[in-house]
């Protein structure tokens, strides 16, 4: 079977945390994951100073087709996925082909951008799309929320259970099951 294919934008000031973390377990399950700068620069300096180096740019990936597109959050990275016109079309073309997609954090304000939370339920770091939501947009706080094809998450806390869910939605309970069993997710975390 053909893996899965994935896409994770990679800004200047990205949060490193969501972006590692969702590039991590999805290749875990198996999934073709292409990481790909704004820009020609494909060294990414994220929001905590680590240095991440993206495989590609957007526009070497822009018309190739992914089953999957998941944006990290973090500032000020999210505002320039936000800003960017090569990566709005290509959102905009994966609802359009009802295709995956997903945002974690302050990356859900590009969806908002391209018009994709009208009239949907999403979640985010908290405030961050208050200002300017969505048209008809249903703010939840939880954790994750999925609505249609669209998975929108709240943070570098939910990082783990955001590209967890991802892998469930696009790949099947089996492959959750098969990343989880091996991360040593406790049932609860320890109170001291």
């Amino acid at each position: 079977m053909t893996p899965k294919t994935v896409l994770v934008p990679l800004a200047q000031g990205c949060e490193e945390l969501e972006a590692v973390t969702i590039i991590d377990l999805l290749t875990r399950a198996g999934m073709d994951v292409v990481s790909a700068s704004l820009d020609a620069e494909t060294t990414i300096y994220a929001s905590r100073g680590v240095t991440l180096v993206a495989q590609t740019s957007l526009q070497e990936v822009m018309d190739r087709r992914f089953d999957l597109i998941v944006l990290p959050g973090g500032m000020p990275g999210a505002d320039r996925l936000r800003d960017d016109e090569t990566l709005r079309a290509m959102l905009q073309r994966q609802v359009e082909k009802d295709r995956w997609l997903g945002a974690i954090c302050a990356g859900p304000k590009a969806l908002v951008a391209a018009g994709l939370l009208d009239r949907r339920r999403a979640t985010s770091f908290p405030g961050v799309i208050d200002e300017q939501p969505g048209k008809d947009m249903i703010y939840e706080n939880s954790p994750v929320v999925c609505d249609g094809k669209i998975v929108t998450s709240q943070g570098p806390g939910t990082a783990m259970l955001f590209a967890l869910t991802l892998i469930e939605l696009v790949s099947g309970l089996h492959d959750r099951e098969l990343v989880e069993a091996k991360l040593q997710i406790p049932d609860a975390w320890p109170t001291q």
